[in-house]
């Protein structure tokens, strides 16, 4: 059985550098964990119903989630925390919803003294909504977008032993 990695970009901003690099590091857990990628959940596609309780566009889009093996949570930094728009995406799912889901938090951060908020903010929460996060999160310089190859490589290799092989 194929397992499936999601990956969800909290950026208000369509196409954006941290969807960028959320996308790449996909890639590359997938050549790590044998998974398939599934299209990207686009948050800024649906800020016109992010508040709507009833959306049967959003609860597809939380169910692929909450359904996949891996997911690459990635949001930029937002005074030193994650978007209100992944917050409110988030916020659909009950305290156990992510449960046997393994996320990897993803910053892509501006200055280093954000450094740590990928680990003292979306990594609680993800937690808080049963999903496993047993690798360090990754607070991405958006000064190395051009050199992110290299930069998600690095993450990789240093986390790759913490990534389960689902199936």
């Amino acid at each position: 059985m194929t397992t499936r990695i999601a990956v969800v970009v909290g950026n208000p901003s369509p196409k954006s550098r941290t969807r960028q690099v959320a996308e790449d590091l996909a890639a590359k857990i997938a050549e790590v964990t044998g998974s398939e990628i599934d299209e990207t959940i686009e948050l800024a596609e649906v800020t016109d119903e992010i508040f709507e309780w009833k959306s049967d566009r959003l609860d597809k889009l939380t169910e692929r989630l909450a359904t996949a093996d891996f997911a690459v949570i990635a949001t930029p930094t937002y005074k030193a925390s994650y978007t209100g728009l992944l917050k409110a995406f988030l916020d659909r799912y009950d305290a156990d919803g992510l449960h046997g889901l393994t996320a990897i938090p993803v910053f892509t951060i501006g200055s280093p003294a954000h450094t740590l908020a990928v680990e003292t903010t979306l990594r609680p929460l993800l937690v808080e909504l049963g999903a496993s996060v047993p690798t360090k999160g990754l607070a991405f310089p958006t000064a190395k977008f051009d050199d992110r190859s290299s930069v998600l490589d690095e993450w990789v290799e240093s986390q790759k032993a913490y990534l389960p092989q689902h199936g």
